[in-house]
């Protein structure tokens, strides 16, 4: 690795270092400074003027010391064969960009491509039935002859069975780990972690050596859903970790699918409650392609497309209002307390902004801009 472009990986990975700095913090030092990693070089005035910084976070920058242990990590990196893509790499997955808390580089095996805006994620059960397997393989065939990349978590039962049949099918297919990108797994399937490297990439915000602890997943499934432009759940218990997942689909304004399974069954509890709080019910992936087909019509992704902008007469309350939901989709609770307006101003707003169609309402009374 050329001697800048080292430095240059060596300041993104030391802001994952920074005490305090998480994925929140990161988004308000992006919004701050065109390169995030300029913040290393800023004043202490500067970095107390961002609005939220927590105090821990401003001192680990001032102070951040740790360049041998960055070293020794960059040297483990070049070793496993991972590249790092920083939140301004042009490779950086635009809509993963967007979400609320992006990681601000990912470790990958593989490499990204401009294709992979065109993603649907596939998750589901572990232990997953005949039947499950069989709807998994016929989803992520359909989606991978349509040019979509199938997203998924590389477990076993649902997970493993989408990417290998996305990559069967010749298309490309996304793995994400909630441990580092140095090993598979689980370890059976090495091979299949190795394929997907050839035709894909396998991802994590988790730095190399990294093993797969509990803690990780939560994390790691909002990165399923961000990279996607919606989730389908194929098979889950009533306390299945695809449900996070699709929780946070709806978080991001992401569209959720839900499969169908045996009535009683425990392993369609998830995906009978998904559907009962609004999820689409799934049968082909003629049903997939028909709810996302908006985003699609232009042949472009709505990431491609430039914002949506307000007329220039919107009140500052609107225009507020507006900005937060273009960064994620928030429940009318929440409007309220980040917007800092009485509940029946943020109300009277919210309708208006419906009926000129600048937002749309989702289930479980949760709104986001329109794109």
């Amino acid at each position: 690795m050329a001697a800048p472009a080292r430095k240059e990986r060596a300041l993104w990975l030391a802001l994952g270092r920074v005490k305090g700095l998480g994925s929140v913090s990161f988004k308000k030092l992006a919004a701050r400074f065109a390169d995030p990693t300029q913040a290393f070089a800023a004043s202490a005035r500067d970095l107390e003027q961002i609005e939220g910084l927590d105090k821990d976070v401003v001192n680990g920058l001032l102070n951040f010391s740790a360049w041998k242990e960055i070293d020794e990590e960059i040297r483990r990196i070049e070793n496993a064969g991972a590249v790092i893509v920083s939140f301004k790499d042009p490779a950086y997955p635009s809509r993963l960009r967007m979400i609320a808390d992006p990681p601000p580089f990912l470790y990958v095996k593989g490499e990204f491509r401009a294709d992979d805006d065109k993603a649907v994620a596939i998750v589901g059960s572990r232990s997953a039935s005949e039947y499950g397997c069989r709807v998994a393989r016929d989803l992520a065939r359909g989606l991978a002859s349509l040019g979509f990349t199938v997203v998924s978590g590389m477990a076993r039962g649902i997970d493993g069975t989408a990417h290998e049949t996305a990559l069967e099918a010749g298309g490309r297919t996304i793995a994400v780990l909630g441990s580092g990108v140095d090993r598979a797994y689980p370890p059976e399937h090495g091979g299949l972690y190795r394929r997907i490297i050839e035709s894909g990439a396998v991802v994590s915000e988790q730095p190399i050596g990294a093993k797969p602890m509990a803690f990780n997943f939560p994390a790691r499934n909002r990165l399923i859903s961000g990279l996607s432009l919606g989730v389908v759940v194929v098979e889950a218990t009533e306390k299945s970790g695809s449900l996070i997942t699709a929780s946070l689909a709806l978080e991001q304004g992401r569209e959720v699918f839900a499969v169908p399974g045996e009535a009683g069954a425990s392993r369609s509890r998830g995906t009978h409650r998904l559907i009962r709080q609004g999820a689409k019910l799934v049968e082909s992936v003629n049903d997939i392609v028909e709810e996302i087909a908006p985003q699609l019509a232009t042949g472009a992704s709505a990431v491609d497309q430039p914002p949506r902008q307000l007329p220039q007469n919107a009140s500052e309350a609107a225009r507020r209002i507006f900005a937060l939901l273009q960064e994620r989709a928030l429940q009318i609770d929440e409007v309220i307390e980040n917007s800092g307006f009485p509940p029946s101003k943020v109300l009277e707003v919210l309708l208006d902004l419906e009926l000129q169609g600048h937002l749309q309402q989702l289930p479980g009374k949760r709104y986001r801009a329109e794109r």
